[in-house]
């Protein structure tokens, strides 16, 4: 077995047993989007406690890169200091799934839990934090990642 067949394999798994799938009830930061062009939606719901995330969910409906991506999205951020949050990347989310040689209709897919996360934070520095330098940057992350 190859290790792209191994990744497939990892990604069918998370696709078919999400991971923190689910709503939080009143949560800190919670942001929802979709990738029109092929109609994968996600929410993502998170909890802050001492600067950590202390819950994170989503929910969503899509492809299986799409949905797995998220899944294995929300295992990474658990329990993590909300600066490595804010900081995650494009490559960062590549590297977990294993995936580098996509198209540019999967990447989108794939990035689709990385976009709301980023635009999820965005809506909770900017507003909830006052911090609109911040906010920014992580806006123009957010913009730019497709």
């Amino acid at each position: 077995m190859s290790s792209a067949d191994i990744y497939r394999e990892i990604i069918l798994d998370y696709y078919r047993n999400p991971r923190n799938y689910g709503k939080i009830e009143n949560p800190d930061i919670s942001k929802k989007d979709s990738n029109p062009l092929c109609g994968d939606e996600l929410e993502m719901h998170i909890n802050l406690k001492d600067n950590q995330v202390s819950d994170v969910k989503f929910t969503g409906k899509g492809c299986a890169i799409s949905q797995a991506s998220a899944s294995m999205l929300t295992e990474l951020i658990m329990g993590k200091d909300f600066e490595f949050v804010k900081k995650l990347t494009k490559e960062d989310i590549l590297d977990n799934l294993g995936l580098h040689d996509l198209g540019p209709a999967r990447i989108k897919c794939a990035l689709l839990s990385l976009k709301v996360l980023k635009y999820g934070i965005y809506s909770y520095v900017s507003e909830k934090l006052k911090d609109t330098a911040s906010a920014d940057k992580i806006k123009e992350e957010a913009s730019g990642l497709f």
